[in-house]
């Protein structure tokens, strides 16, 4: 690579690494407790679980714990209710002011047995609610989320064109060497181009995850108006099912259920909401196994008379964003890969964090004669951010 190319490919990876840094060093520190939030959660005992019972228990209707959920605050109206993947005997219901999008909402436990109100996580404070705030959109909605995403944009540059810089730096030196007997800022640097390359395909990784992550909100109104739209045309012009008009619940749910055999529940969007549409009970399902419990199979049921008007499989940019919310978080394969998830991000930090340091440390040579002079290990380096010697 000549002189000129290398300088030009210096400049992209010190800019792009800058613009990020810091808010690259906020989204690794606030997602390494994110990675634990189940865990956390039975610390702290914030996490609902049901009661043990026998296998064969009876099932409440899901009509009575929608009216039990319900009851506890009749002004509101019920967006979602979902079940944990991992626990079938407990519904999570939502209900906020209107079906509307809204950070407004109120969540209710039920007992799926017995329709018992088990808890009302205070799902909107908290320790881990200001990790994830901070972590998705810095309290900021939808701005926050797409200037996140632009931040993980510019992380991927500054991960390529450190790769591409990476070659011409390492040219006399071993592959890991890290000159401990040189000054501190040498061994940082070192430490920096190591790691930077060790944790190179997880920050990748992670990095193009999340900013896909922080397409959520446009990716599913897209999916609206791309595949919702042809769905819906036979409704053209007729308005919102109101909620005395809708059919049982139970019925809606049994017969998605038996239109994808094997499948479980995921989660229930109702008429009007932004995963389901003015006229249906949507409801999502999922496979038995790690894999395929993150991929949904959504079906629409008509509101009023429960019968089932289409099972459309989800558009390959759905899927994508559903595959890469669990792979963000390392949620696919237990302990072991949260684990490994964790020390990928802490040496995440550590990179980001000298790089900054070497930035601020940088020395300035009184003239070009004298920066002509500096030697291969002040080029420019393969790590996160643009800490150019």
């Amino acid at each position: 690579m000549n002189h000129q190319k290398i300088k030009t490919w210096a400049w992209v990876h010190k800019w792009s690494s800058l613009v990020c840094t810091v808010f690259m060093l906020l989204l690794c520190i606030t997602g390494l407790p994110l990675i634990f939030h189940h865990e956390i959660g039975h610390l702290l005992g914030t996490e609902v679980e049901a009661p043990a019972m026998p296998a064969d228990t009876p099932r409440a209707s899901l009509d009575r714990v929608m009216a039990v959920a319900q009851a506890l605050y009749p002004e509101r109206v019920v967006q979602f209710v979902s079940q944990p993947e991992d626990d079938n005997g407990l519904w999570f219901v939502t209900l906020t002011p209107t079906p509307a999008p809204t950070g407004d909402f109120k969540s209710v436990a039920v007992d799926a047995r017995t329709a018992a109100v088990l808890a009302q996580p205070k799902v909107d404070q908290g320790f881990m609610h200001v990790m994830f705030k901070l972590h998705v959109d810095l309290f900021a909605g939808l701005p926050g989320k797409l200037f996140l995403g632009f931040m993980g944009l510019l992380l991927l540059v500054a991960i390529v064109s450190g790769v591409v810089l990476y070659a011409p730096f390492m040219r006399k030196l071993d592959f890991g060497t890290v000159r401990r007997e040189r000054r501190p800022r040498l061994k940082w640097l070192d430490l920096h181009n190591l790691l930077g390359i060790v944790t190179l395909v997880w920050a990748f990784t992670v990095g193009a995850t999340g900013m896909i992550n922080t397409w959520a909100d446009l990716i599913i109104k897209y999916w609206q108006y791309d595949q919702l739209s042809t769905l819906l045309a036979p409704y053209q012009g007729q308005p919102p099912v109101p909620m005395a008009e809708r059919g049982p619940l139970q019925q809606a749910l049994e017969a998605a259920l038996a239109r994808a055999p094997g499948m479980k529940t995921a989660f229930i969007a109702f008429p009007g909401t932004s995963f389901s549409s003015p006229h249906h009970n949507t409801v999502f399902l999922r496979g038995q196994e790690p894999l395929t419990a993150r991929l949904l199979q959504p079906v629409l049921v008509d509101a009023r008379t429960g019968a089932i008007t289409a099972s459309p499989g989800l558009p390959w940019y759905l899927t994508a964003l559903l595959v890469s919310q669990p792979l963000h978080f390392g949620d696919y394969a237990g302990m072991p890969m949260q684990i490994l998830w964790a020390l990928l991000d802490i040496a995440t930090i550590v990179v980001l964090g000298s790089g900054l340091y070497l930035w601020l440390k940088r020395r300035k040579p009184a003239n070009q004669t004298e920066a002509a002079k500096l030697p291969v290990s002040h080029a420019p380096h393969p790590g996160v951010p643009g800490a150019v010697a």
